[in-house]
């Protein structure tokens, strides 16, 4: 069994990491979901109000509230695989859930983009707003991460995933991990 959980900042590579888990049957667990289905049970936008709910959740549950809600579903994933891959771990508090449950198990994998790289992919995908357009620019969301803990997450990590060259030397790279070939 090895639970394989990935940490990075907005625009890093985390769901082309994911995308690549399901090409090899890997599952995924996004804990970003558990954030959007809480957004629609109190009647919100997760497009406008996904990084609102994110934190009133931590609020009322504790910096790890996200990650304990995800520990069902990983559970239930690994009863048909080996290998399962968290997408979108946000905080130390929330590593230290997943080491707690997994032991030995979890590895943690930050994958790593320079802001100017991780700039330019998010403004490809529409997501790089200004204030003026009503949602939050790359600096805010780096904000907002970071305060979750992020950072202290990012250097918890086992190993990096530099995310710079071609997208199929990064697809590559993390074949190699899920397959347990990486470094």
């Amino acid at each position: 069994m090895k639970v394989i959980g990935i940490v990075g900042l907005p625009g890093s590579g985390k769901s082309e990491a994911a995308a690549v888990a399901e090409e090899l049957d890997v599952p995924v667990v996004t804990m970003g979901d558990v954030i959007r289905r809480e957004c629609e049970a109190r009647g919100l936008d997760p497009t406008t109000h996904h990084g609102d709910v994110a934190q009133a959740l931590r609020e009322e549950g504790g910096p790890a509230a996200v990650a304990d809600a995800s520990l069902p579903v990983i559970e239930d994933a690994l009863d048909g695989s080996e290998v399962v891959l968290v997408d979108g771990i946000r905080s130390d508090a929330e590593v230290e859930r997943f080491e707690e449950a997994f032991g030995e198990s979890f590895l943690l994998v930050n994958v790593h983009a320079p802001f100017e790289v991780r700039r330019e992919r998010v403004g490809q995908r529409g997501r790089d707003a200004t204030a003026d357009e009503g949602g939050e620019s790359l600096e805010e969301r780096d904000r907002r991460e970071l305060g979750f803990g992020m950072g202290e997450a990012i250097e918890a990590a086992d190993l990096t995933i530099e995310n710079t060259d071609t997208l199929e030397s990064f697809h590559e790279s993390v074949r190699d991990l899920l397959r347990g070939e990486a470094a």
